[in-house]
């Protein structure tokens, strides 16, 4: 997870440095790890449920394992995606409101605003 605060700061220079408001600070989950843990889960058990089971005459276990990976993964990267909803929803519920101040940077090659 990593902390992102709902309000950006802004760059296009309409806030002067030394300017103190409020921002939202929380936790936000990264979709893209909770969705790789559904897709890996969701492999364990395609390879768990392919070899539960004898092989069949008419397909080899590689196309099962194949077929059955397509639907199961998607399946579960699918809930690992909406876990990450889930637990983004309740981490907006816990975000902190902290007054910063605009702080310009100097001395870094494009000036940018911090």
């Amino acid at each position: 997870m990593s902390s992102h605060p709902d309000v950006p700061p802004t760059r296009d220079g309409d806030q002067a440095p030394g300017q103190i408001g409020p921002v939202s600070v929380r936790r936000a989950p990264r979709y893209y790890r909770f969705m790789a843990v559904g897709a890996a889960i969701g492999l364990l058990l395609t390879l768990i449920v392919t070899f539960a089971y004898p092989e069949q005459g008419e397909f080899s276990r590689l196309q099962v394992i194949g077929f059955t990976a397509l639907f199961i993964i998607a399946i579960f990267v699918a809930l690992g995606a909406i876990v990450a909803l889930v637990i983004d929803r309740i981490s907006r519920r816990r975000a902190r409101t902290v007054t910063v101040e605009l702080v310009r940077e100097h001395g870094s090659d494009n000036d940018e605003t911090v």
